[in-house]
Order: C-alpha cells, then sequence, then structure tokens
C-alpha cells in the first residue's frame, strides 16, 4: 500500500471514469473517496507525501473562471501523485482568437492529457467533454450545477471531526440560489445520512428545494441549538443579477456568523466555509480564525481529497486499458 497509496477496500468501490458531481454518485462511491482521502492522509502523516501513481501522465487543469484555492489544490495533488501537469486560463489564451471550446479541449488533449480538471461559468460543461474527450474529466465547478470536490473536501473534514455524517444537522447558510457547492454538499451529506438545513434568505432559497430532502429555515439564530456543522456559503456577488436583499450590513446581521451566535450554538459546532471568506459578512474575523473554525482544515484536506480522486479515476482508466497508465 505504501508504493502506492491504494486502499483496496475502497479503490474496488470505484468503476468511474469522470467525476462530474455528486448527484450521480452512490453513498458507497462517495465513501470510496474519502477512505481513500483518509489513506493518503495516513501517509502523508507518516512522511510519505509523493506517490508514483499517476507517473508517466498528464493532468491539465482548464479553467475558464478565475481561480486560486482549487487550481493550485488540483495542481499541487496530480503533482503529488507524480502527474506531469498543464495549466490553461482563458485569460490571453487563443479562445481570444476565435478558436472554440471544443477545439481548444481537443488541442490540450492532444499532448497527452490523461485527466481534464475543468472549470467553467456554463452548467454542464464537464459533461460536454465527457462526449468529445478520450480523456477522464473532473468537474471543478460548472456554472451553478455543482463543484464536487469542495464539497468532498467539506464532508471529510466533518468525518475527520465527527467520525460519520449519518444523524449529523448540517445547515448550509447563504446563497443557496446561486451556489454550486451547496448543491454538491446537499447530494453528498443527504447520501451519507445528514439531516441538512438550507437557511438564508427567502430571495436566495431556490423554490422547491426541501424536493432534494433538505428543510428551509430563514433565521438563523432559530436553528443554532440543533446544528452540529454550520457551512457558510460565500455571497455570489459575481452570479447575481439583481439585489436579493436591502444591504451588506443588513444580509451580515441577519446570517453573519459572529460571536453572539457562537455562544448560542453547541459547544462543539464546526464551523466551515468554502472561500473565499468576505470577513464581516458571512462570519466575522474571530469565528474564522477561533477554536470552532475548520476553514484551514478545509484547505488543507481539499488536496488530499483531489489526490483521491485522481487517483481513483487513473485506476480505472488502467483497468479499461488493459493495465496501461495512460
Amino acid at each position: 500500500m505504501a508504493a502506492t497509496g491504494q486502499d483496496p477496500a475502497t479503490s474496488a468501490v470505484w468503476t468511474r471514469k469522470h467525476l462530474i458531481g455528486l448527484q450521480d454518485l452512490t453513498a458507497g462511491e462517495i465513501t470510496a473517496i474519502l477512505d481513500q482521502t483518509a489513506e493518503f492522509k495516513r501517509m502523508g502523516e507518516a512522511g510519505e507525501t509523493r506517490i508514483g501513481a499517476l507517473a508517466g501522465t498528464v493532468v491539465a487543469n482548464l479553467f475558464f473562471e478565475p481561480s486560486t484555492r482549487t487550481r493550485a489544490s488540483f495542481s499541487l495533488a496530480a503533482k503529488r501523485l507524480s502527474a506531469d501537469t498543464v495549466d490553461f486560463s482563458s485569460s490571453g489564451s487563443s479562445l481570444s482568437k476565435g478558436e472554440t471550446f471544443l477545439d481548444t479541449a481537443r488541442n490540450i488533449e492532444a499532448m497527452g492529457v490523461s485527466q481534464v480538471v475543468v472549470r467553467h461559468s456554463s452548467s454542464g460543461t464537464p459533461q460536454l467533454l465527457t462526449r468529445h474527450l478520450k480523456a477522464s474529466v473532473v468537474n471543478a465547478g460548472d456554472g451553478m450545477h455543482e463543484h464536487p470536490t469542495q464539497a468532498l473536501l467539506d464532508i471529510f473534514t466533518i468525518r475527520e471531526n465527527r467520525g460519520s455524517l449519518e444523524g449529523l444537522t448540517v445547515t448550509l447558510v447563504g446563497d443557496i440560489l446561486h451556489s454550486r457547492v451547496a448543491r454538491s454538499n446537499i447530494w453528498g451529506l443527504t447520501k451519507l445520512g445528514a439531516r441538512v438545513i438550507v437557511c438564508g434568505p427567502s430571495t436566495l432559497i431556490p423554490p422547491h428545494i426541501e424536493k432534494l430532502g433538505v428543510e428551509v429555515s430563514h433565521s438563523l439564530d432559530e436553528v443554532l441549538a440543533e446544528t452540529d456543522c454550520i457551512n457558510l456559503l460565500r455571497i455570489q456577488f459575481e452570479r447575481q443579477r439583481s439585489a436579493y436583499f436591502p444591504s451588506i450590513e443588513e444580509y451580515a446581521h441577519f446570517f453573519g456568523m459572529n460571536g453572539d451566535r457562537i455562544r448560542k450554538a453547541k459547544k462543539d459546532v464546526l464551523i466551515l466555509a468554502p472561500g473565499p471568506i468576505n470577513r464581516g459578512v458571512e462570519l466575522t474575523p474571530d469565528v474564522a480564525d477561533g477554536p470552532h473554525s475548520v476553514i484551514l482544515d478545509q484547505v488543507t484536506n481539499g488536496v488530499l481529497v483531489r489526490m483521491a480522486v485522481l487517483y481513483l479515476i487513473q485506476q480505472r482508466r488502467q483497468e479499461l486499458n488493459g493495465g496501461t497508465n495512460q
């Protein structure tokens, strides 16, 4: 196991060539990723920070939206697995010269790429690529659809602190309407047995979201005492086309996590935030940097989760290609 990082008990569950979202995954498949993540964490703590599982392969990061954490995290994950990486940004690329999105992707793939990590403002873009590329496709966020690896690292961080998701109450607070992170979290958390509450202004809660198996609250104060984990979602200013609440100050007053609310919450409540956080809006600095916060743990775990995803997908590619690492 030390040579490859493979966890035989979990890798056998994974049979997918792509990761588009958590909606289509089973609880067993999600658990396979979480267990492989835990194995990589164990190896890292033992001093094994680099393994050769993806040696000889190329992972391309195709980012058509700005990103810091996700892009750097995927790049570092690939390198820790000994893959070569190609980083593409739409800014200053051939797209500005009239090249189509698919032509760009095909040209990148022609460089010998095995896996394509893609972020795009249009929902469904990763799924589109699966129909035109031989490479595996990993969704790093598509429009308002899903952001599966962010949800996986959120869920892994909760499991790491609580041992299990079963029976926990997790409250997602904020801009549920525009949040792909919220959607992926809802799919993943409910499949693993958590009770999920979505909380925010009525204008930022999608109609009929209860059909996804969640509860709705428009008052953070009313659900504090029953919540084990609070995930404070960033207000998606860049995706909003109109005002969904009167002011930032009013939003922070009713839905921001601050010192007063921490004192009213459970003594062992976990505070998560996918970032980048708006200090003073979704949460105050004393909460972001306080003892309940696991925000930096999320960032650390993000590299490990993405290692697990790239690794399990490459294992499946080997199975499909008769054992060759292509």
